[in-house]
C-alpha cells in the first residue's frame, strides 16, 4: 500500500511540479488531458487495493457497535468532504473543456484553511481508521497524510514561485490549520460564499457514496478477481 502511494505521490505531486514547464511547452489542455491520464488511473488503482485490504492485518480496536459511531462517521466523512473538493479546481477543466489555470482563492473554504484538501483527508482518515480499526488502515492513512501534509508544502511553494508578492499577501491573511485565520480576526466568514452550486454537488456526492457502500464487497471481490486473473494469465 505504501508503495502504491508513493507512485501516486511522485505522479500527482510531480506532475503538479512540472506544470508550468509542460504548459509552456505543449499548453494548458494538452498537460491537462496528460495530467489526468496518468493520475486518475493510479488513484483508481490505490482505492481499488485499499478497498480490498481494508481489514488486512491486525485488528487494532473494533468500535463497530458502539453507539452513535455510524452517525458520527458519517457526519466526520461529510465535513471531510466539504473540505476536499469544493473551491479546489473546476471541474469542467479536468476533461480540458475549459482552459485550466492556476488561480489564488481567498474565498469560500479557503477563509477556514488555505489546504482545504489536506484538512478534508485527515477528517477522512481519521473517521475511517476510528471505523476500521486495522494495521493496515493505520498505516494507509499514514502514507496519505504524510503525502498531503508534503502537498501543503509543495503546494505553497509553487503558489509563491508563480504569483510572488499576491500569494505572500494571501498566505498572510489565513491559515492551514481550520479556523485559526478567523479566531485572530485575519478572516472572517461569510454565509453567502457557501450557496454555491459545488455545495449542492458535495451533499449529492455524500449520498451517492452512502448508498454506494452497501456495494463495496461486491466491488471489492470483482478487483481481487480481475487481479488474480492478470497473474494467471
Amino acid at each position: 500500500m505504501l508503495v502504491l502511494l508513493f507512485l501516486f505521490a511522485v505522479i500527482h505531486s510531480g506532475g503538479a511540479a512540472l506544470r508550468s514547464h509542460a504548459e509552456t511547452r505543449i499548453g494548458a489542455r494538452a498537460w491537462r488531458l496528460i495530467f489526468a491520464a496518468t493520475s486518475i488511473p493510479s488513484a483508481v488503482v490505490v482505492i481499488g487495493y485499499f478497498l480490498s485490504h481494508r481489514y488486512d492485518g491486525v485488528r487494532l480496536w473494533n468500535l463497530q457497535g458502539v453507539p452513535g459511531m455510524v452517525p458520527m462517521i458519517w457526519a466526520l466523512t461529510a465535513i471531510s468532504f466539504l473540505f476536499l473538493y469544493p473551491a479546489t479546481y473546476n471541474l469542467l477543466e479536468i476533461p480540458a473543456l475549459l482552459k485550466p489555470k492556476v488561480r489564488l482563492y481567498a474565498t469560500g473554504i479557503i477563509r477556514i484553511s488555505r489546504h482545504p484538501q489536506a484538512i478534508g483527508q485527515i477528517l477522512w482518515c481519521f473517521s475511517h481508521a476510528l471505523w476500521i480499526g486495522s494495521s493496515f488502515m493505520l498505516v494507509t492513512c499514514l502514507g496519505l497524510i504524510g503525502h498531503h501534509l508534503f502537498a501543503v508544502w509543495h503546494g505553497d511553494r509553487r503558489l509563491r514561485a508563480r504569483f510572488g508578492d499576491a500569494f505572500e499577501e494571501l498566505r498572510q491573511n489565513t491559515s492551514v490549520i481550520p479556523f485559526r485565520a478567523v479566531i485572530d480576526g485575519r478572516q472572517q466568514l461569510l454565509w453567502q460564499e457557501a450557496l454555491r452550486p459545488s455545495q449542492l454537488g458535495i451533499a449529492i456526492a455524500v449520498g451517492v457514496f452512502w448508498y454506494a457502500h452497501r456495494f463495496i464487497p461486491i466491488g471489492s471481490a470483482a478487483f481481487l478477481s480481475s487481479k488474480l486473473e492478470g497473474l494467471l494469465s
